[in-house]
């Protein structure tokens, strides 16, 4: 295809940047320890400056691949597909999750909720950035919302993204990764004296697992 056509598929969603896909155990948030498999979608401008994959942000080193070919990997392997990024609200989603659809599988996504809400989800993980706010279709629909706990203000963050989102979306508050032997006693007693949140941990990370 010539750069041009190429450029016109990402547009409508009819190709995306794929940085990697793969079967795994989903370590984080209400979906803990089941099989899933991901796809990571490439292009982020969000920026967050403890992100554990900065090599997602750049769309251009990520190939355009027909989504297509991205159904067919994902539909050997799993029943759920969680869609991750990169943030991959950038892109049109529509086409890839009819897609996934149409093979009858569970598709999830997890976002900062950046942009506008594309595609048609089963499962819809916001976890928000203070750098580039969620837009209020994200709020509105998130299933689940989980915020990252870098310092000791992030709960005043979380507090402020939790009024926002809708009434039953489950809350969640997870140590930074980094910051895990610090942040992880703060979150414990944080939920004990609120219980309306709920500890997260990147499990996947303590298994050694993708």
């Amino acid at each position: 295809m010539l750069q041009k056509e190429v450029q016109l598929a990402v547009e409508k969603g009819e190709m995306l940047p794929l940085m990697e896909e793969f079967y795994t155990i989903q370590g984080e948030g209400y979906h803990t320890g089941t099989a899933a498999y991901f796809i990571r979608i490439g292009g982020c401008d969000v920026g967050c400056h403890w992100c554990d994959v900065k090599e997602s942000w750049n769309a251009e080193l990520h190939p355009p691949t027909n989504t297509d070919v991205i159904v067919a990997n994902a539909k050997k392997y799993a029943d759920t597909v969680v869609v991750t990024g990169g943030e991959p609200l950038t892109w049109d989603m529509t086409l890839l999750t009819s897609k996934l659809k149409s093979q009858n599988l569970k598709v999830h996504i997890e976002t900062s909720g950046a942009y506008e809400v594309s595609g048609t989800w089963d499962w819809f993980c916001l976890s928000p950035k203070k750098n580039k706010l969620p837009v209020q279709s994200a709020y509105d629909i998130a299933n689940e919302l989980k915020v990252i706990i870098y310092n000791k203000h992030d709960f005043i963050f979380a507090e402020e993204q939790a009024a926002k989102v809708n009434p039953n979306a489950i809350l969640f508050l997870q140590p930074e990764w980094s910051k895990k032997e610090e942040m992880t006693p703060l979150i414990v007693d944080y939920v004990m004296n609120n219980p309306k949140w709920r500890v997260s941990l990147q499990t996947h990370k303590y298994l050694n697992i993708p």
